[in-house]
């Protein structure tokens, strides 16, 4: 089992300046805070990192960014999907893969292909990534689930190691978690069904929160894979009284604007999305007053 990616990974947010370029200062500040506070393994260039608005050339630059300022040595999965294979199949071709643990690529979108494609999509990615692949279903972003018998499917695959799994169907999860390869690895797409998804044999999260509540999260995931889930839920049902902010104008609005209430990073956001809400803003300062 791939022990590097057990516990809390956090889905690392991509800083923007006000004119909307990168800012590898902040995104440093990040690094170093999150760094400091107990988490496993960092994510780039994911959902939550504003994927879907950066290039490639930019992306490529978070990416060696992260591995000259990586004071902790942590391991970083690296993010690409999307609904084009051909392109994500370039992609991971042509990227510098020093570094990186693992890709973390989300199920095709918006073309919404049928199980059969996706497995197809999958494999072909796998088969030319020189690292291995961690699937990502997430129904909510992608129009479409990947089923649990498609899941299954793919874990046959000796480059496919795991899945991030974020539906909220725990039937389908419990089909993964019953039907998997003892060696796969099923990891929580969602913050707050992380302690029930560990007690059914989940390994761990990729998380949202951790960008700012780093310490909060790896300590509830260290409590629940030691069992105590008495402990974890009590920082569970802590972390439920911010988490629906996290999403109620888009991800990462909310999170950005808890991580500028900190003084971490600024709060900007590329189109479609845009800054948080004044309502937002008083709501996220209630939590940290």
């Amino acid at each position: 089992m791939h022990e590097t990616l057990r516990g809390t990974g956090v889905a690392l947010v991509t800083p923007f300046k006000k004119n909307l370029e990168i800012d590898f200062d902040g995104f440093k500040r990040l690094l170093d805070y999150i760094s400091d506070n107990g988490v496993n393994y960092f994510v780039v260039n994911g959902t939550t990192g504003e994927s879907a608005t950066t290039n490639k050339s930019e992306k490529h630059q978070l990416l060696d960014f992260i591995r000259k300022n990586n004071k902790s040595n942590l391991p970083v999965v690296y993010g690409t999907g999307g609904y084009d294979t051909a392109d994500i199949v370039e992609h991971v071709k042509d990227l510098d893969w020093t570094g990186t643990e693992a890709l973390l690529s989300v199920s095709p979108y918006y073309n919404r292909p049928s199980q059969a494609g996706i497995i197809k999509h999958y494999e072909a990615i796998a088969d030319a990534c020189p690292r291995p692949v961690i699937l990502y279903n997430v129904p909510k972003r992608t129009g479409a689930n990947m089923k649990a018998s498609t899941t299954l499917e793919l874990a046959k695959h000796e480059n496919i190691i795991g899945i991030k799994e974020a539906s909220p169907d725990f039937g389908q999860i419990i089909d993964i978690m019953a039907g998997k390869p003892d060696d796969f690895l099923v990891i929580s797409g969602d913050d707050m069904n992380t302690i029930p998804m560990i007690s059914l044999g989940c390994v761990g999260v990729i998380s949202v929160l951790a960008n700012a509540l780093p310490d909060k999260m790896s300590e509830m995931v260290k409590l629940a894979l030691s069992g105590n889930f008495s402990g974890a839920s009590k920082i569970l049902f802590e972390l439920n009284e911010i988490n629906p902010h996290m999403y109620s104008e888009g991800s990462p609005v909310g999170v950005k604007q808890l991580l500028s209430e900190m003084k971490i990073i600024d709060n900007y956001v590329r189109l479609p999305h845009v800054e948080a809400s004044d309502q937002l803003k008083e709501k996220i300062r209630m939590y940290i007053s």
